[in-house]
């Protein structure tokens, strides 16, 4: 079987590669990500993933490489990432509460042996309920969701803030989406039911 390697520190997208049931090898990706507001998200997630991917291409010269990236935008259309912090992370719930947001997760493979590659982008949708300024600082404090897109863990307590939730895979919403890494596997050759 082919190498795989997951360029991501993600421990959300380490998990939902763990449910594949296939070695892997997770390695920091050596691409600076930038979220540009004058590209288009599915766009920008695309190229994001894609590079995050290449990147390693020299380090694994003979591995087949995972990139992703996730962004959101606002009902005004504005491109939205990882809050960073709690002072961020409340203003993005704050601003999310009531609305209805769509989540943008770009997937790429890299084959470093030939050069060939795979990019696509998955969306889902997330209407949160309205929150009170106490539910959201509590919800803050006992999950800290600082690295998420959203400022939520939808894994975890963050269902709780939700109103309701559309679209193909729900792994979307997490990070990764894996119905689409299952068909670029198989593309190229590594196929994770045998």
């Amino acid at each position: 079987m082919r190498s795989v390697v997951l360029a991501s520190t993600s421990p959300y997208r380490m998990q939902l590669m763990r449910q594949l049931g296939i070695p892997f090898h997770m390695a920091p990706p050596l691409y600076r990500e930038h979220i540009d507001q004058e590209i288009a998200p599915e766009l920008l997630v695309k190229h994001l993933a894609f590079h995050k991917a290449r990147s390693l291409a020299e380090k694994y010269p003979e591995a087949l490489i995972l990139g992703a990236d996730q962004v959101f935008t606002d009902p005004r259309g504005r491109i939205h990432g990882k809050p960073g912090d709690f002072a961020e992370a409340t203003a993005q719930l704050r601003e999310m509460a009531g609305k209805t947001h769509t989540f943008y997760t770009g997937v790429s493979i890299f084959d470093a042996l030939s050069g060939e590659s795979a990019t696509d982008c998955d969306t889902y949708a997330v209407t949160l309920r309205r929150l009170s300024t106490e539910q959201i600082r509590n919800y803050l404090e006992r999950e800290k969701p600082f690295d998420c897109a959203g400022s939520f863990k939808i894994e975890g307590l963050g269902i709780s803030l939700m109103e309701s939730l559309a679209g193909n895979d729900y792994t979307t919403l997490i990070g990764l989406p894996l119905i689409k890494v299952v068909d670029f596997l198989a593309r190229f050759g590594v196929n994770v039911l045998g």
